[in-house]
């Protein structure tokens, strides 16, 4: 076993190390609840995950993965969050150890700031419930997608999810992949991870892909072609004729031109009719008001 590192401050761990974060450094930038619309996403998609508390999930982590130059994200999370759990354990990951140090005057008994990677700096003993990994991925080649994917995964207890994509640069709009980790036992067809080919599904093993999100404030209008500059990196290079990801939002543009006349009613009826007219094609939207009308479109897998 490799040797541990541990850093403290005042009793509490600065940063914790066994070995070379894996991944590279983010730019870094944010602004103040860019990830507002992803947090809300989760506390109505499945709350109970961050309330659980049987065997293992009473102390998991919420993962604030790449939270930039400084801790505003994942302060805003743990705000959001404890709201329905004010005792979640939380840690912001960052591969800049200066970047961790100027957060550590914001680490408390259930608040930590740790220098890792796609390999998660966790002690023997703490396990993860939730990711969240934004822009960060789209900086790799697609060929690093997988092996990330396999890496996160290896403290994420079963049942436990990530939410990994790309917003703009305030949080406005964002393309998301949810994934649920399973049992190594589980070799369903549901363990195809990617979507457009079975090569790319290759290499994934550990996580089931739930769906893919879209998610818009409606303050840039309704426009379907917004989506293609925010996709996660499996789908980004793949908007080609013939893949899934370009026939998903050509079925999409054509729904929402037969849909148009929805728009005298407004923006948020226009994009809740053409997603309605997605799922008549036979995608497996999900198709609830509570989404639609707040901006979400979860294709399901």
């Amino acid at each position: 076993m490799e040797p541990l590192l541990v850093f403290y401050n005042c009793g509490m761990s600065v940063y914790f190390t066994s070995k070379k974060p894996m991944g590279l450094p983010t730019r870094g930038k944010t602004a103040s609840n860019r990830l507002r619309r992803v947090d809300n996403f989760i506390l109505l998609y499945e709350p109970s995950l961050l309330t659980r508390t049987e065997g293992r999930f009473r102390d998991a982590f919420f993962v604030d993965l790449g939270y930039g130059f400084d801790a505003r994200t994942t302060l805003e999370s743990a705000a959001r969050f404890r709201r329905v759990n004010p005792t979640l354990s939380i840690l912001g990951v960052e591969i800049d150890k200066e970047r961790v140090e100027s957060a550590m005057p914001y680490a408390d008994a259930i608040t930590h700031f740790r220098v890792g990677g796609f390999n998660l700096p966790l002690l023997p003993g703490e396990s993860v419930r939730l990711i969240r990994a934004f822009n960060v991925l789209r900086q790799y080649e697609e060929k690093d997608f997988a092996p990330a994917y396999e890496t996160l995964a290896r403290h994420v207890l079963p049942g436990g999810l990530m939410i990994e994509g790309t917003s703009n640069p305030f949080g406005s709009l964002w393309v998301a992949n949810l994934a649920r980790k399973i049992l190594e036992s589980d070799s369903s067809p549901a363990l195809r991870v990617l979507s457009n080919s079975q090569k790319q599904a290759s290499g994934v093993r550990s996580w089931k892909m739930e769906a893919l999100v879209f998610s818009t404030n409606f303050r840039m209008g309704f426009d379907i072609t917004d989506f293609q500059a925010v996709l996660p990196k499996n789908y980004i290079h793949h908007v080609l004729q013939g893949e899934l990801i370009h026939d998903f939002l050509e079925a999409w543009k054509r729904s929402a031109a037969e849909t148009s006349s929805a728009k005298t009613f407004g923006v948020r009826q226009w994009f809740a009719a053409s997603a309605e007219s997605l799922a008549a094609k036979g995608y497996k939207i999900d198709i609830h008001k509570k989404w639609l009308t707040k901006g979400w479109l979860i294709w399901n897998k």
